[in-house]
């Protein structure tokens, strides 16, 4: 089965600020702001939606094609792809661009203050959808580039191809006649809860609206879980998937791509059903709070089945 995975490819670089910001701030002087904050260490990690979901299903035994563009800088992260046994054949290489990149302060309050540079995404990717057998095949559109979003989607339904929608962060940059074009004929339209509000104000459509777009609608609610619509003979069927306990909580942050590639690992699986895959993609984000970095997290196939096992007394895969 192939699984072709769009999105962003990018670097997350950390600094911990050993203070609050709001102590170096003059409120009187907020319209002609210039601060230094001196940081006690900058964490460098490897991130971008389409790098996090592939480095999940990597772990979960698949090899998934990323569609993406980098810059000149990739290397390390190109290196640690295929150690991973992830292919980057198709990541395209921006010459005199920076590979996209998130510089994210946080103090000791836990406020953050992010500038990212979008660099190479600010470029389309390329891939010759025509060789893929569309019976073979599951796609995720996750965010990035916008052109690379819209018209992949327009490839996807043309080839007949069953893909995931995952707007997220891009739902701003989209009007409502685009946005409901996307959402149109989807296998899965996934987001979290506060992303699903703004789908709806978006498209100006009700969340029952949305679940005849596409044939299944998936909500993720943080430590609350997640909840599944689906068409079932005719009906509605809601179905809400607990969250997994994890032994402790780092960093919550990339969870949301864990949960993705754990729920494509699920569809994998057709005997199984959406239920199943999506419990899936929750056990995939319990390993991913563990651990600060969207990609510094493990597990092998004894560990995923042993807690799945508990949660949910069966076996994943």
């Amino acid at each position: 089965m192939n699984i072709i995975v769009s999105g962003s490819i990018a670097y997350d670089r950390i600094m911990d600020f050993p203070g609050n910001f709001s102590d170096h701030l003059l409120p009187d002087k907020l319209h002609m702001l210039n601060v230094c904050f001196m940081i006690n260490e900058l964490k460098e990690n490897f991130g971008g939606t389409a790098g996090n979901i592939a480095y999940a299903l990597s772990l979960l035994g698949e090899r998934p094609e990323i569609v993406s563009a980098a810059g000149h800088d990739f290397e390390p992260y190109g290196n640690w792809l295929r150690e991973n046994g992830i292919s980057t054949e198709f990541i395209k290489i921006i010459p005199g661009e920076l590979t996209a990149g998130a510089y994210i302060t946080t103090d000791l309050s836990e406020n953050q203050i992010t500038a990212f540079n979008p660099g190479a995404m600010k470029h389309s990717s390329s891939y010759d959808f025509n060789a893929l057998d569309p019976q073979k095949t599951i796609a995720i559109v996750a965010p990035g580039n916008l052109d690379d979003m819209y018209n992949f989607i327009k490839i996807y339904k043309q080839r007949g191809i069953r893909y995931i929608f995952d707007p997220g962060q891009s739902l701003p940059a989209w009007n409502q006649h685009q946005l409901t074009e996307m959402i149109k004929g989807a296998m899965i339209f996934i987001s979290n809860d506060y992303e699903l509000g703004l789908t709806m104000e978006k498209t100006r459509a009700t969340a029952g609206d949305i679940s005849s777009m596409a044939e299944i609608v998936i909500t993720t609610k943080a430590e609350k879980g997640s909840t599944v619509i689906s068409r079932q003979d005719g009906r509605l069927d809601t179905v809400d998937i607990p969250a997994v306990i994890p032994s402790t909580i780092s960093d919550p942050t990339g969870a949301g791509d864990a949960y993705r590639a754990g729920l494509i690992k699920g569809l994998m699986m057709p005997d199984m059903g959406i239920i199943h895959a999506a419990k899936m993609g929750a056990v995939s984000a319990s390993f991913c709070v563990e651990v600060h970095g969207t990609q510094n997290y493990s597990f092998t196939r004894q560990a995923y089945n042993k807690r799945f096992e508990a949660e949910f007394s069966t076996a994943a895969y």
